[in-house]
């Protein structure tokens, strides 16, 4: 679906009781500054809250062993690999938060911490070693034409050999789509040094929630018919942005990744905003609305209540995120 290059302004206007929020598609779209080529050149540092508290000094620190890799981009690895989860085990055997199998962790897992052992269920292992092997790989194609970066990530799907016989990524496309998944998700761990590019999709976004207001709030809805068309808080903003062609995962916390974070005072409307009881962790983040303007959002709230505008500046106000197509489409499935 096209659409057309327009804001939509939202200003506050008052009731008998409430304050509302009208919506009005008004001007042109308008071009903000880039995100200085997403991530460039120098220190990169992470979002807000984008890598749980308990591992944020970790990946800021290991993201920089080496120039191939950086802290935005061993977020966005650790994250498709298990969602910072330390427990995860998948059915190839790949174990822990980085996702080693035993051959691979028996050759390239390191004593992070030094406490004497190499463990791959403690993250203080796992994402030392996963830095590692990262900068292992690059140092092993450092020779092949092309992106650094993107030659250690094609090494680490398709093989080393394969980089080198092929002077660069493969053509293969599960390793060309492997590249740009993660050099696209990286985007979505790291903070922004300028302003975000505006999402063309956010006026009729809003447009979308803007028809649902007065719908009542249905735990898990997704809008279907069985369910009368209601929906739960992560429900309304992924058919929203599926309403005109974006695919968002189900649930708030990874929709949170699906493109760069704008500052409050710079938010635009069609951003997703989100909240949480803990702030330094994206991964415990519980609700969801689209902003519209004028320090409110459309949003589905909770049970017994109707979707609504409701205001954004509360104490557990967590962040935002501009969402982008790329971005959508680099998360994973299942994390």
């Amino acid at each position: 679906m096209t659409v057309r290059k327009a804001w939509i302004v939202a200003i506050a206007v008052g009731g008998a009781a409430l304050s509302f929020v009208m919506l009005l598609v008004v001007g042109v779209y308008m071009v903000a500054g880039n995100l200085a080529n997403g991530i460039g050149a120098g220190a990169v540092g992470l979002a807000k809250g984008a890598v749980p508290a308990a591992y944020q000094t970790l990946v800021q620190r290991w993201g920089n062993l080496c120039g191939a890799i950086n802290p935005a981009l061993l977020a966005a690895q650790l994250y498709q690999e298990s969602g910072f989860n330390p427990s995860a085990k998948s059915p190839a055997k790949a174990e822990g938060i980085a996702q080693f199998i035993p051959g691979t962790w028996a050759t390239h897992g390191i004593d992070g911490d030094g406490d004497g052992d190499r463990d791959v269920w403690d993250p203080n292992d796992a994402i030392p070693s996963a830095a590692s092997y990262d900068c292992e790989l690059a140092k092993y194609v450092e020779d092949a034409p092309g992106n650094p970066t993107h030659n250690m990530l094609a090494a680490y799907n398709a093989g080393a050999y394969a980089v080198i016989k092929y002077g660069g990524v493969p053509p293969y496309k599960e390793t060309q789509n492997y590249v740009k998944t993660i050099t696209t998700l990286q985007q979505s761990f790291a903070r922004p040094v300028g302003r975000v590019d505006p999402s063309r999709q956010a006026a009729a976004a809003i447009t979308y929630a803007q028809k649902k207001l007065g719908t009542p709030y249905l735990w898990g809805g997704n809008g279907t018919a069985d369910q009368g068309g209601r929906f739960d808080c992560s429900g309304l903003t992924k058919a929203a942005y599926e309403s005109v062609g974006v695919t968002l995962p189900r649930v708030a916390n990874d929709q949170y990744n699906a493109g760069p974070h704008p500052a409050r005072e710079e938010l635009l409307p069609g951003d997703l905003v989100f909240f949480s009881d803990d702030l330094t962790n994206s991964r415990t983040i519980r609700h969801v609305g689209i902003y519209v303007g004028g320090g409110y959002m459309i949003d589905a709230p909770r049970t017994g209540a109707v979707i609504r505008f409701d205001p954004i500046d509360t104490p557990d106000y967590f962040g935002a995120t501009r969402v982008t197509e790329d971005g959508a489409k680099a998360l994973p499935t299942t994390v």
